[in-house]
């Protein structure tokens, strides 16, 4: 896999590059339990992150990854090449949901659909591409649905 420095040198497509119903897809990440009790420990401390038989007694049903950890593996799969916008991933706004956990062993990846290309006009040196991304597992499963408005820069003329 690309460094994310390589990752963005190799990001090309800028704002008039991007056209409704493109599509993207990232590389995996595979997730176990090492990572998520690890993540939960410093960020989301709760019993169905922690420990797996206290989240057997919860709706989890068994230990489940922090939603915001699943959403930081989102950005890094998009970052290393599932998001290619010129200069780097900068969102702007946007709306997310987790219809069903991320859990130890699954394996994500990211597809992308542009909703909608906006050139900005009071700033005609960018404008928005709002981008649905869909996080799913090894089974096809979505465990993460992100719509964000991101900030995407024309060429320089």
């Amino acid at each position: 896999m690309a460094t994310p420095a390589e990752a963005l040198s190799q990001a090309r497509l800028y704002l008039d590059d991007f056209q409704v119903g493109q599509r993207f897809k990232s590389g995996t990440h595979a997730m176990d339990a090492e990572q998520i009790q690890a993540f939960a420990r410093q960020f989301d401390p709760q019993p169905f992150h922690l420990d797996d038989a206290a989240a057997r007694g919860t709706l989890f049903e068994g230990l489940a990854a922090s939603g915001w950890h699943t959403a930081a593996i989102t950005m890094r799969l998009q970052v290393e090449g599932g998001c290619p916008i010129a200069g780097g991933i900068v969102g702007a706004g946007g709306e997310i949901s987790w219809p069903r956990p991320t859990r130890p062993g699954d394996i994500l990846h990211v597809e992308s659909e542009v909703l909608a290309v906006t050139p900005s006009r009071s700033r005609p040196d960018r404008g928005m591409v709002t981008l649905r991304s869909e996080t799913r597992n090894q089974h096809g499963e979505v465990v993460q649905l992100l719509t964000a408005k991101l900030v995407a820069h024309r060429r320089a003329p």
